[in-house]
C-alpha cells in the first residue's frame, strides 16, 4: 500500500527529502504562496509545529504559484520571506505544481486519497492534507480552515 512516506521532494537549501524521513510523525502537508491572502496562515502553522513537534508531528510546506502567481520568489526568496517574516522552522520544499501536467508525484497522490470540493484539484494556496503517524491521508481542509482550528484532529493522531 503506497503512503505519503514513498515520496521525496527537494527542500528549499536543494536537497532532496525522502519522506520516509517523517516516518512515525503525523503531519500536515500544505500548499503555500508568499503574496495570498491566506499567507498570514504561516503564523498558525509554525505554532502548530513547535507545539506539537515533541509529541511526533510536523508541518511541511510546498510553495506553489500556479494561484494568481502569488509565489513568484526563488528558493532563497521564499525562505528569507518565510525565516524574516514567521521565523518558520517546519520543512519548506522547492516550489512545485499541485495541479495540471506537471503535478508533483506527492500530491497526485495526496488529491487521489482526498477529494475536494472541486473533486481531485487544489482550489487555492495552503489546502492542508493531514497525515496519520503510518502515512495515511486521514483528512484534507480547504484553504479557508484555519490551523490553529486543527487541533483536535491533530491530537487524535498523536
Amino acid at each position: 500500500m503506497t503512503t505519503v512516506f514513498d515520496f521525496s521532494a527537494r527542500a528549499l537549501d536543494g536537497h532532496d527529502i525522502a519522506l520516509k524521513e517523517f516516518e512515525g510523525k503525523a503531519l500536515l502537508i500544505v500548499n503555500t504562496a508568499s503574496a495570498c491572502g491566506f499567507t498570514p496562515q504561516y503564523k498558525g502553522l509554525e505554532q502548530l509545529h513547535r507545539q506539537y513537534a515533541p509529541r511526533g508531528f510536523a508541518v511541511l510546506g510546498f510553495p506553489c504559484n500556479q494561484f494568481g502567481r502569488q509565489e513568484r520568489g526563488n528558493s532563497a526568496e521564499i525562505a528569507a520571506f518565510c525565516d524574516s517574516n514567521y521565523a518558520v522552522t517546519f520543512p519548506m520544499f522547492e516550489k512545485i505544481d499541485v495541479n495540471g501536467d506537471a503535478t508533483h508525484p506527492l500530491y497526485k497522490f495526496l488529491k487521489r486519497e482526498k477529494a475536494g470540493l472541486l473533486g481531485s484539484s487544489i482550489k487555492w494556496n495552503f489546502t492542508k492534507f493531514l497525515i496519520d503517524k503510518a502515512g495515511r491521508v486521514v483528512a484534507r481542509h480547504p484553504p479557508t480552515t484555519r490551523p490553529e482550528s486543527l487541533t483536535r484532529e491533530i491530537e487524535a493522531l498523536l
